[in-house]
């Protein structure tokens, strides 16, 4: 893995212990940029610590669940902290569901939204004051190409990824000329623990290896496109395609497109 080179020297990255938040940190910590990681499950935090110790970049593990009061407080104090300011905000953090919406558990719907646009928002706007104090920052929020089209079977997922598209786009916007910016990752098929967490096992088996990424892939590109200050990341060819097609096509047919896909899951 090439070492890049990064306006931030600190960073805070949430739902780090594995998948593209674990890749990010990976390539935060080559960099010598002393990042925060986040997550659920400390030992996984600890373990990443400890495998990355002999990086120039050092690690400090935060376990929350920032499905919770008392984890996103957490969180927030460390992105407030005016003595260890954070440059850089990920907002990895976040899950989906396949299935009919009406087949979804309530609970496990509620921790979705929760997780995947309260969470972020609310993170979002604590390290916005110190960053516009210092007239310095970036914030990248984690959402997917699913934000662009409807997605039978995975509906409150992508709507959700669109709320968060949505807001950073508009994010970065208000922000413009204060030293701040604001970027939304839309990647596509990710080799992850995505899979697995949403219930969709059969995923992988159903598409041509050529669509998928790697989380390493969607990372480097998210950081350098962050860096540059861009309003949208969207790694690979393909799914810069399909974005930039999506917008000529009648929502009635990608609806529909979209319901014919879903059938064959």
């Amino acid at each position: 893995m090439a070492t890049a080179r990064y306006p931030f020297t600190t960073a805070l990255v949430t739902g780090a212990s594995s998948g593209i938040g674990d890749a990010m940190v990976r390539r935060l910590a080559a960099a010598g940029i002393a990042t925060t990681v986040v997550a659920r499950r400390k030992k996984r935090l600890s373990a990443l610590a400890t495998e990355l110790a002999d990086q120039p970049g050092p690690i400090e593990v935060l376990a929350a669940d920032l499905t919770t009061d008392q984890g996103l407080a957490a969180v927030e104090e460390r992105l407030t902290d005016p003595a260890r300011p954070i440059d850089l905000l990920v907002n990895n953090a976040g899950f989906g569901t396949s299935g009919k919406v009406a087949a979804i558990e309530p609970r496990r719907m509620r921790d979705e939204m929760e997780l995947n646009m309260v969470a972020l928002t609310l993170l979002t706007r604590a390290v916005l004051t110190p960053m516009l104090e210092r007239r310095r920052g970036w914030i990248l929020n984690v959402s997917s190409v699913a934000s662009f089209q409807p997605a039978p079977q995975l509906a409150v997922y992508a709507a959700t990824k669109a709320y968060v598209t949505s807001l950073t786009e508009a994010l970065h916007e208000e922000l413009r000329g204060t030293g701040v910016q604001a970027t939304a990752l839309c990647p596509g098929l990710t080799r992850t623990e995505f899979i697995e967490v949403s219930r969709g096992t059969d995923v992988a088996d159903r598409y041509p290896g050529a669509v998928w990424l790697s989380a390493d892939e969607v990372a480097a590109e998210a950081l350098r496109d962050t860096a540059r200050g861009r309003a949208l990341s969207v790694p690979g060819f393909q799914y810069k395609a399909f974005v930039t097609t999506s917008g000529f096509i009648p929502r009635s047919l990608m609806r529909r497109m979209s319901g014919l896909a879903a059938s064959y899951r």
